[in-house]
């Protein structure tokens, strides 16, 4: 078939005759350098079509060739979102430090109820400056707090609980200084720091800027941390989050979330971490190495996170980070732990031991993961870090032998991959708009343009059929598994209420003002001092989450293909039928890569959606148990005096009793129904969508352009891509 249209002059052709790339580039060509080429191209081609006759398909095509400049800004992107997990003084903050290369920008050693704050650290890829977004609580909330705080101090009996008298010493002397807890309500009002309370609780936020990191931490060390020897003016227990931007390309597609401890009985903060813990992609446990192969308690956090995580979330990769390696006591090491089959060193000792011990530690987590649920869920790295050894050459570590270039690593890669997909995605695009114009240029267009619209229009019909039978499947499925768990919810209910409500704890007094607390946070509480997690929303819908566990997560995965997901589904979906390829002259070529382009394009924006409503189905059971027990955890919050922990015990009892024929068959019909929602959209988008670029194929008034050179040079360039 002949070129329509003028022949341009294109962006690697230099006074007739083509410039060569180097002989290597074909395989070691940057991503950045495709991606000037391509834009390059749609330079030309922008400037081509901006002389030609208006039309509606002329208009079309400026339009997208505008928006393609926005595909490839991170902002506009989702970014990786990476958790991490540890208690405090494991060194979590050190660790962040040492990644990107800033010794002292976060604060360590912060212990106690500051902890509880959730802090973002992500890069800040406008300028050098470092910048930090403070969120407050507001003041109506901690006006409650306080009353709260001065009650648990106000408790003299011997049941009393220790956890919250804890937090509550931290909090008020951390505010208004040493001693500030044996103060009244009135006192506290009348104390001179309160006017400085009362200022950043209406500011709502505040943002602090500096280009200096070492001035920018003493700014905000303030509002993240806490000094027990120096009490007062420490402002963390007003905070709600903190967001800090920095100047690092490590961070351009990765924003970094200190997933806090819990226990600081705060709803707001409660259901911050949750959401941010279902955004996690990769999750980051961080574990001293003296005690992280024996020491459950990392485990611990992440078993009673691993809800939120998966099903509720979308984290598939975990990497367990052993901290202070070069904490090494070589003879000791060689005498107690030495594997006997290894031949003991004989010099260098200290660092043959650090790396034994390394190996070793790996070992033993990597068997224990093995040995875990968490094996069908997610992948596994493991790193032995020392972040004072990256900083400190003194001490004689091979730099390799801290693992932190390795996780700077883990990161460059992630970005690398990220910015991958970008430059693809925009090749993709730029060929879409090309093969688009190189559709509507067939001398016999009426009749290609019946043959197409028909054939295609057929084909949609097809395919939305079949899509539909596949959904009715795996609708009957989760409504099999729905059914099983509500006939055992209703069945067991109080042995699932009752490990909460009246949980077997000998010897364990004040536990009247751990239920109180969870009433006061709907349903949940972590407490520290007992190592307990105490979710009781999510105790009543365990059977209904076991039934569905197994065929919730192969319908949506987080990491691996399991042949029936819905994302598979919507992977096979084409409109496109053809057995084999047209050769690329014919214009049932063209046609066919613009349309697969646009298939693409709308698969891309139903992917993001499914994971995201994936997360509402899940928590949609809970929640509607929540929603129900609601005015029952606020009517037993309110009980006080003798007696009130059984008080307490009996009005969430009735509540379950009363509400249990309906709130588990109410979950399920919610989850069921925003199931069908999530169907019946990936039906609308991908119809309305190829509908609209069959039409496209229709449009009359063509661009003359011949751009068969162009669509050759970008399908060179994603073959480069690919290589």
């Amino acid at each position: 078939m002949a070129s329509h249209g003028t022949k341009r002059k294109r962006s690697n052709e230099q006074s007739g005759s083509s410039a060569k790339c180097p002989e290597s580039s074909s395989q070691d060509l940057r991503t950045d350098l495709i991606m000037k080429q391509t834009k390059d191209v749609i330079k030309n081609i922008k400037k081509s079509i901006a002389v030609q006759d208006s039309t509606d398909l002329k208009t079309y095509i400026l339009d997208q060739i505008s928006n393609m400049d926005m595909m490839n800004k991170s902002n506009k992107r989702k970014k990786v979102t990476i958790g991490i997990f540890g208690r405090s003084g494991e060194g979590k903050s050190s660790l962040l430090n040492a990644v990107l290369g800033e010794r002292y920008l976060l604060p360590s050693g912060s212990s106690g109820a500051c902890t509880a704050i959730t802090t973002q650290v992500e890069g800040n890829l406008t300028d050098s400056d470092y910048i930090a977004e403070i969120e407050f609580i507001s003041k109506e909330e901690w006006d409650s707090q306080l009353k709260d705080l001065l009650l648990d101090l106000s408790d003299k009996t011997e049941d009393k609980n220790d956890d919250m008298t804890k937090i509550a010493i931290e909090k008020i002397t951390a505010l208004y200084g040493a001693n500030a807890f044996k103060k009244t309500l009135d006192e506290l009002k009348k104390d001179a720091k309160s006017a400085k309370i009362d200022r950043l609780l209406l500011m709502k936020k505040k943002t602090i800027s500096n280009a200096d990191s070492s001035s920018f931490a003493k700014e905000i060390s303030q509002f993240i941390q806490h000094s027990r020897s120096n009490p007062g003016n420490w402002y963390w227990p007003l905070v709600k989050t903190v967001g800090i931007k920095i100047p690092n390309p490590l961070l351009e597609h990765i924003v970094f979330v200190d997933i806090p401890g819990t226990g600081d009985c705060n709803k707001t903060r409660d259901s911050l971490w949750k959401s941010k813990l279902g955004e996690c992609s990769v999750v980051w446990i961080v574990s001293a190495i003296n005690r992280g192969t024996t020491d459950e308690d990392p485990w611990e956090i992440l078993k009673h996170c691993v809800y939120y995580m998966t099903q509720a979330g979308e984290c598939n990769s975990i990497n367990f980070i052993f901290t202070k390696t070069d904490d090494m006591d070589p003879e000791e090491y060689i005498r107690n732990e030495w594997p006997s089959e290894e031949e003991k060193p004989a010099k260098d000792q200290k660092t043959e031991c650090i790396r034994m011990r390394n190996i070793c530690s790996k070992k033993t987590v990597k068997e224990s993961f093995e040995n875990s649920k968490l094996k069908k869920k997610m992948t596994l790295n493991i790193f032995t870090v020392s972040t004072r050894a990256f900083f400190d050459k003194t001490l004689g570590m091979e730099l390799s032998d801290t693992e932190i270039p390795k996780l700077q690593d883990f990161l460059r890669n992630l970005n690398n991959i990220i910015n991958k997909e970008l430059v693809r995605d925009y090749v993709n695009e730029a060929k879409g708009i090309l093969s688009l114009i190189k559709s509507v240029q067939s001398e016999t267009e009426n009749v290609v343009q019946t043959e197409v619209h028909n054939k295609f229009e057929q084909n949609l019909c097809k395919a939305l059929e079949k899509l539909g039978w596949q959904f009715d499947m795996l609708y009957c499925v989760l409504e099999k598994c729905l059914s099983d768990g509500v006939e055992e919810s209703e069945s067991s209910y109080l042995i699932s209420a009752g490990s909460i409500i009246s949980p077997n704890l000998p010897h364990k007094g004040g536990f009247h003002k751990i239920l109180k607390a969870l009433c006061k946070n709907d349903g949940y509480h972590w407490s520290n001092a007992w190592s307990i997690d105490l979710d009781l929303n999510l105790k009543l819908t365990e059977y209904m989450h076991k039934n569905i566990e197994e065929e919730f997560d192969s319908i949506f995965p987080n990491h691996c293909k399991t042949g029936k997901s819905v994302q598979e589904q919507i992977e096979k979906f084409s409109i496109i039928q053809n057995c084999t390829e047209h050769p690329r002259a014919s214009i049932y070529y063209h046609i066919d890569n613009f349309i697969r382009r646009e298939e693409i394009k709308l698969k891309m924006e139903l992917k993001r959606e499914v994971i995201e409503r994936k997360k509402e189905m899940s928590l949609c059971i809970t929640n509607t148990i929540k929603d129900a027990m609601v005015p029952y955890y606020e009517k037993a919050a309110k009980i006080h005096g003798i007696g009130s922990l059984k008080k307490m015990q009996n009005t969430l009892t009735e509540a379950i009793e009363n509400l249990k024929d309906d709130m588990f068959k109410e979950a399920k019909a919610k989850m069921l129904m925003k199931f069908r929602d999530l169907e019946q959209h990936i039906k609308d988008v991908l119809e309305s969508g190829l509908q609209r670029s069959i039409l496209l194929l229709s449009e009359t008034g063509k661009i003359k352009l011949d751009v068969l050179e162009d669509i050759k040079e970008l399908e060179n360039l994603l073959k480069q891509l690919c290589d």
